[in-house]
């Protein structure tokens, strides 16, 4: 899947122009192209669905239930940016508690100890810390994706904006 670089449109693979705007992606259009009647969304759109498209965000069920993004382009894309992040947010959290309990369970088992804490506990620490904040990273994306859809805009997420699973 590719996005138009004028509108942030998601378009086919090997789609000449974008259905919504009319720019050119790949080339000049094949002669006798015209874009599908329905496939640009109102002008309106992104205005009128705002507070949708980033309750799409927050709680990406919402507009999935309500059946927004079967009426709004606009809130379909950022349903579905919404719906990726959230699974990726909870895959990624589950992998850094398992890294953080195999370090634990390496670090902390050591049978050498200062004071009476093993020596392994100030490298975990580290470790840990920083696996935490890397735990930040989808926050991160949660505000780049309001701020994106309080905008207006249909610009994809960084790292995993590519994907899409609502169709």
């Amino acid at each position: 899947m590719a996005f138009c670089p004028k509108c942030g449109m998601q378009v086919q693979d090997g789609t000449p122009a974008c259905p919504a705007c009319g720019t050119q992606i790949m080339g000049a259009p094949a002669p006798g192209y015209a874009p599908p009647a329905q496939a640009a969304p109102p002008a309106n759109d992104a205005e009128a669905n705002k507070g949708m498209a980033i309750l799409g965000y927050v709680l990406f069920f919402v507009p999935l239930i309500a059946g927004a993004h079967k009426t709004s382009p606009f809130v379909k894309y950022h349903t579905n940016q919404g719906t990726i992040l959230w699974i990726v947010a909870v895959i990624y959290e589950v992998i850094i508690m398992i890294i953080t309990s195999i370090l634990g369970a390496v670090l902390l088992t050591s049978a050498v100890t200062l004071s009476g804490f093993s020596a392994g506990w100030g490298l975990y620490s580290i470790l840990s810390t920083i696996l935490s904040l890397l735990g930040l990273l989808p926050l991160v994306l949660l505000v780049i994706g309001i701020i994106n859809a309080a905008s207006g805009k249909m610009k994809p997420l960084p790292l995993i904006g590519k994907f899409t699973i609502i169709k």
